[in-house]
């Protein structure tokens, strides 16, 4: 958390505030760039700004790419926050300021010069899905575990890889390779009916209402949830009580009936 949808949220919020803006000074405040400030050309003027996977990335006219890794509770605030927000950058453009507020002190900002950098991701979860079947018949790695690795598919995390399992009625612990081929149908269909949705409601904000939009409001896919964080409450589509498992060391909500191999 963030995923694909609240980084995009992010994104679309900040482009028309940002692009063709001057960048005029950067605050380091706690530690989260990964170059002193005097190392980023100022002042410069913002030409692209996009995202990649779960990545905010934006581009000066000066030949700096910034990048933006929120991690587990990373957001942007533009404009003032409160006293008890963890400010760990501040950019102030010639439009307001944009600040990176990270509770957990997780987030990256990195500074390269030159050539966009390669992050090592894999395909963007809402460029096409055609690959998606051959890719799937090549792994063993359970189906949850599999679309979360950024490596194979760039932005999709915790919440909404138990969420397109659970609509795909697939069990999350199948090993990729023996999906059926209407299971994997589903999966080329859901994937981005879900992130597409959530962007629709600004993205996902939990009880710890650690993510917001840069402006400050929630996102309201929450209400949205049919399995993440309900363990114990009934399926909406069955009424079986829903499950929490542990797969790498995260967890994964699923219906034991919707869902079964």
């Amino acid at each position: 958390m963030p995923e694909l949808p609240e980084v995009e949220t992010m994104v679309r919020f900040l482009r028309p505030r940002l692009v063709n803006q001057t960048l005029k000074e950067v605050e380091v405040c706690d530690g989260a760039l990964r170059a002193s400030a005097s190392q980023i050309r100022v002042p410069a003027r913002v030409d692209v700004l996009k995202r990649r996977g779960k990545y905010v990335l934006f581009h000066t006219d000066a030949g700096q790419w910034t990048v933006i890794h929120p991690r587990m509770s990373g957001r942007f605030a533009w404009g003032e926050v409160s006293a008890a927000d963890r400010v760990r950058v501040l950019w102030h453009f010639s439009s307001g300021e944009l600040r990176l507020v990270d509770q957990r002190r997780l987030a990256t900002v990195v500074v390269h010069q030159g050539a966009e950098p390669d992050l090592g991701l894999g395909s963007e979860a809402l460029e096409g899905l055609d690959w998606l079947p051959h890719a799937l018949g090549q792994s063993r790695m359970p189906i949850k575990v599999w679309l979360m690795d950024q490596r194979k598919i760039a932005g999709i995390g915790n919440i909404y890889a138990s969420e397109i399992c659970f609509r795909a009625g697939v069990d999350p612990r199948r090993p990729a390779c023996e999906l059926r081929e209407e299971e994997v149908k589903r999966l080329v269909e859901l994937i981005p009916t879900v992130l597409e949705e959530a962007i629709d409601r600004q993205g996902t904000t939990l009880a710890d209402g650690r993510y917001k939009q840069p402006g400050g409001a929630p996102g309201s896919f929450s209400a949205q949830l049919s399995v993440y964080g309900r363990e114990g409450a009934p399926c909406h589509v069955c009424g079986e009580p829903l499950v929490r498992l542990v797969q790498s060391s995260r967890s994964t909500y699923a219906c034991p009936r919707c869902q079964r191999c």
